[in-house]
């Protein structure tokens, strides 16, 4: 028996019992089983067949007495799927006592929605099951199959769409498209014909980025942003839920979360460097993400994100669509709704060719932050941020916002940051750092954070310096 092109597999393949990622058959298997269980893996999140396994209840290791035949007869069970289902070959495999076995591997992620003689399967425990209706439609959409976001909702009319937004968005495309705005919504899936093939009636992606009424239709639509002081869930937060139409909810979401993140300035020198919590543009570029790829045909729960003092994690419903996995994630482009995709790109809110994950990581690099983190749930997908750890230094643990809502102008933050680093400032320390501004503006500057309880005058007329109170 020559066993130099087989592999010797590990004790424990045998011993595995069948599941939702794991099936067994004997050599003489039917064609259309294999199939069955080839589809019903392909429908989920992959697995692999093991061939040359017998016995009933507990797995026996009997082998193949005709390898060629049964690769043969598993290439033949692939193609009877629909469309036909394209994986690695068999792989031939051997055990310590000579007996050959073939591997056959379903990745995840595959591209299509697969069936045999039109029953569309998946898997279940150790058991291929029935997709259902619901179950199906949103395989479809996942795999882009169809685009729920150019399918037109029950009863839509063109008197929901708000013209106002409309003539915005086409004023923005330019001279090409303002002859005919309908036309426009038309071919980017904004709009849709009819069943008459004659009226137009307001896709999802069209009431989603133009609805008058976005919440009635879509409640599911909103973002909920929440803001924790610590590191941990609890009682102490602050909230916003955000229900609009998909450009004007993530401009509100971008500005909250700007305006709740830390925020502070450093002395390099004589120059002011300001530093955020974390990058806007990777924070930016998670929440647009969340609203154009999540899957909106999951109701009762939107996007969520949660600002924590060192972190922020970014939730959308709907796992990794099509092919994409967390190891290709990167190199991949897949749009599970293209229209909107589109538009917002169109509107300067994302790039139409889906290079956000690359620059995330470029961003937060640049930063001098960890990577961002990605990780998919039962039903949805997360992405976290680390932030700014101010902790870190002296000088990047100021935290400006409070001197902002106090009304200070840009020279006496500086006054009191170079305070904070060098213990002490005179009236000539910040007369040098702006010398186009006047010495009685200066003085009157630090008399005001004077009478502010800021700062303390210590010395009289030219032995004037300035500390901390």
């Amino acid at each position: 028996m020559d066993l130099s092109s087989a592999t010797e597999a590990p004790p424990e393949l045998f011993a595995q019992a069948e599941g939702a990622h794991f099936a067994t058959f004997r050599e003489r298997f039917k064609v259309e089983e294999l199939a069955e269980t080839l589809v019903a893996f392909a429908n989920g999140q992959g697995g692999s067949i093991l061939l040359g396994i017998g016995g009933r209840g507990k797995a026996k290791a009997e082998g193949l007495s005709d390898v060629m035949a049964a690769r043969e007869a598993a290439i033949e069970a692939a193609l009877i799927c629909t469309p036909p289902l394209i994986v690695p070959l068999p792989r031939e495999l051997h055990d310590g006592e000579g007996r050959r076995f073939l591997l056959l591997n379903v990745p995840p992620g595959m591209a299509h929605v697969y069936s045999l003689h039109g029953k569309y399967l998946q898997r279940q425990g150790a058991v291929n099951q029935p997709l259902s209706a619901e179950a199906l439609r949103r395989l479809l959409s996942d795999r882009g199959e169809i685009s729920w976001d150019r399918l037109s909702p029950p009863a839509a009319t063109l008197d929901e769409i708000d013209q106002h937004k409309v003539q915005d968005y086409v004023r923005r495309i330019g001279p090409t498209a303002e002859g005919d705005g309908s036309a426009l919504l038309l071919r980017r899936g904004c709009l849709v014909r009819t069943d008459s093939e004659t009226a137009l009636a307001p896709s999802n992606a069209g009431l989603l980025l133009f609805g008058k009424l976005v919440e009635l239709r879509y409640p599911q639509a909103e973002i909920t942003l929440v803001h924790y002081r610590g590191r941990d869930m609890t009682d102490a937060f602050e909230r916003e839920d955000i229900r609009d139409t998909l450009p004007e909810a993530l401009r509100r979401a971008e500005r909250w979360l700007a305006e709740h993140m830390r925020k502070g300035s450093r002395m390099v020198g004589l120059e002011r460097e300001d530093w955020t919590q974390f990058p806007l543009p990777a924070v930016r570029e998670a929440l647009v993400n969340a609203v154009c790829h999540r899957d909106y045909s999951v109701r009762g729960e939107g996007v969520r994100v949660a600002l924590f003092s060192d972190r922020l994690e970014c939730y959308s419903p709907g796992r990794l669509p099509g092919h994409v996995t967390l190891a290709n994630m990167v190199d991949e482009r897949f749009s599970r709704n293209e229209t909107l995709v589109q538009v917002l790109a169109d509107l300067g809110m994302i790039e139409r060719l889906g290079y956000g994950i690359d620059r995330m990581l470029r961003q937060m690099e640049d930063a001098g932050l960890p990577p961002p983190t990605f990780r998919e749930t039962a039903a949805g997908f997360l992405v976290v941020l680390q932030g700014r750890q101010i902790e870190a230094a002296a000088p990047d643990s100021i935290d400006t916002r409070i001197w902002v809502k106090l009304g200070l102008n840009e020279r006496q933050i500086a006054a009191l940051l170079r305070i904070a680093e060098h213990h002490r400032l005179t009236n000539r320390d910040l007369q040098e750092q702006y010398p186009e501004v006047s010495a009685e503006t200066i003085r009157r500057d630090l008399a005001d954070l004077v009478e502010r309880g800021l700062l303390l005058k210590v010395g009289d007329k030219r032995a004037t310096y300035y500390i901390m109170k």
